[in-house]
């Protein structure tokens, strides 16, 4: 079939990635649109849309808004166009709408009309250091959920928290759980005797999820960002959240997660986790270390619960393995980790095998977060099972709220169209608002094998690799 595309930009147009993401999708569901991309210009937006076929115009910058069609026809064009500004125009007046009463300007604007409040910071990684300082100087709590924030902005938002005895979550804090109430990628689980810990956004997840189908619940998990546990930041924040979750009545046992941190940080945090009157148990990855599903049932075990096996869907039947290389195409940095150091451990260093963490600032600069937005790894999932290489490929999806609100939507029938075996980690609750077996049965159906474990798919992509040797 012939098709039509169209590629035009609108100078110093601009919205935010959530928003152009809801007009993409609005714009594809149109009769006779094939495909469509309403994005800015940015770097990495131009070369997706340069993988996808878009011719963009060499002089497309930042500040422009590219508007890409693939169309079933020229007559299908105008109608389409007609669908981008319609769709903007829908957005800017629920933005509008939203703003009835005027919004505050700043934080510190903010935090007056709500003194007691915990701020929220999303905003471009550039321009979040400004309003978390102002959070920091009231007094008060702050998760920064922006990425892309320079490592010397962390360190001087921390070590000023330090001096005041608050807490800053992040930078690219994705999840937390603060008195009950999710913030950011939260996943919907009852209250009970667990306090999390997180340098790792997913890895909390995976934690929420497997506790929650084992009946135990989490009433907070604080996130202090993915580089708190390095070399140059040495827990700042987790110290903080430790002493908290110590104080706290009602936490039994706490849990620290984390992707593989510095070692002469583990030892110190081990110190100081061993001076609290709280039990604290330690899930940090690393080579030799246990993987998080290891973690969770050693805190069963701790709380004296029973460890139950853990849901696996399989498909109908699997294509033939042909391949020999593992393709693990994330959203979660931490279960890519993770999933990385099992396939390590197992299949050697030097096998050609790949784990890409699409969550990674490199890959959202001017974008959604994967986990919201899904076209990036989309477009690598199709080129990967192309690749006569690829043996097997493994997936996670992650649900709760802020993600995407059916993420196997779209990919169910991108799975469909792979003939290698697909592996899928759903990583969430049966009270998420994706309705996890509704997405799990999507999947399957689809063709896909899935688990509730990332370390239990990695382990059976693994195993199905294997069949090949």
């Amino acid at each position: 079939m012939s098709t039509y595309s169209h590629v035009e930009l609108r100078p110093g147009a601009y919205a935010d990635s959530v928003t152009l993401l809801q007009v993409s999708r609005v714009v594809q569901g149109l009769d006779g649109v094939l495909a469509a991309q309403v994005a800015m210009a940015t770097p990495l937006n131009v070369d997706v849309l340069t993988e996808m076929g878009f011719e963009v115009p060499a002089q497309a910058g930042p500040n422009d808004l590219v508007v890409a069609l693939r169309l079933a026809g020229p007559d299908a064009l105008a109608p389409a166009l007609a669908g981008v500004d319609h769709a903007l125009r829908d957005a800017n007046r629920r933005e509008e709408g939203a703003t009835a009463i005027a919004a505050p300007r700043t934080t510190a604007a903010a935090l007056r009309r709500a003194p007691d409040a915990v701020a929220v910071v999303s905003v471009p990684g550039e321009h979040a250091f400004v309003e978390a300082m102002d959070a920091v100087d009231a007094g008060r709590d702050v998760m920064v959920f922006s990425d892309n924030v320079p490592l010397e902005q962390e360190l001087a938002l921390k070590r000023a928290a330090a001096e005041r005895g608050v807490l800053v979550m992040g930078p690219d804090c994705g999840t937390a759980v603060v008195g009950g109430l999710g913030l950011g990628f939260a996943n919907v689980v009852p209250p009970g005797p667990v306090g999390i810990v997180a340098a790792s956004g997913t890895g909390c997840q995976q934690l929420l999820a497997l506790l929650a189908h084992a009946g135990v619940g989490v009433t907070s998990a604080l996130g202090v960002g993915g580089r708190d546990l390095s070399a140059d930041v040495r827990g700042l924040a987790t110290r903080e959240a430790l002493r908290r979750l110590d104080e706290d009545p009602g936490v039994e046992l706490i849990v620290l997660v984390s992707k593989p941190p510095a070692p002469d940080v583990t030892a110190e945090i081990e110190a100081y986790a061993g001076g609290l009157s709280t039990p604290v148990e330690l899930a940090l990855l690393g080579p030799g270390r246990p993987d998080l599903t290891a973690a969770a049932e050693s805190v069963l075990r701790r709380l004296g619960r029973e460890v139950p096996s853990w849901p696996v869907d399989p498909p109908e039947s699997f294509g033939r393995v042909d391949g020999t290389v593992l393709r693990g195409l994330f959203v979660g940095g931490t279960l890519a980790s993770e999933a990385e150091l099992i396939a390590t451990e197992a299949l050697g260093a030097d096998g050609g095998h790949t784990f890409v963490d699409f969550g990674d600032d490199e890959y959202t600069t001017g974008r959604a977060h994967p986990m919201i937005d899904p076209s990036i790894r989309l477009e690598h999932l199709a080129r990967a099972a192309a690749h006569p290489a690829t043996g097997v490929l493994l997936l996670d999806v992650v649900l709760g709220h802020g993600a995407e609100p059916d993420p196997a939507a779209s990919l169910a029938p991108a799975i469909a169209r792979v003939e290698q075996p697909v592996v899928v980690a759903v990583v969430g609750t049966d009270g998420d608002p994706q309705g996890r077996d509704r997405q799990v049965r999507a999947l399957v159906e689809a063709g896909a094998e899935v688990h509730l474990s990332n370390a239990g798919a990695t382990r059976r992509a693994i195993e199905l690799l294997g069949g090949t040797r």
